[in-house]
């Protein structure tokens, strides 16, 4: 995985964050469900990365 890739996937992950914590303190549900989904997105593409790392 090129650093790149892994700088995309901790931007998505840090904006979800950031999504989620306004969601929470505006209380907007979407905006919380939408960042939640992006950071979980991210931390997960990072995982799939990690061990296609390590069998490679």
């Amino acid at each position: 995985m090129s650093i790149l890739d892994k700088a995309k996937n901790k931007t998505q992950e840090m904006s979800g964050r950031a999504k989620q914590s306004i969601g929470r303190a505006t209380d907007d549900r979407s905006l919380e469900a939408k960042g939640q989904r992006e950071r979980v997105g991210g931390a997960l593409k990072n995982a799939v990365h990690k061990v296609k790392d390590a069998f490679t």
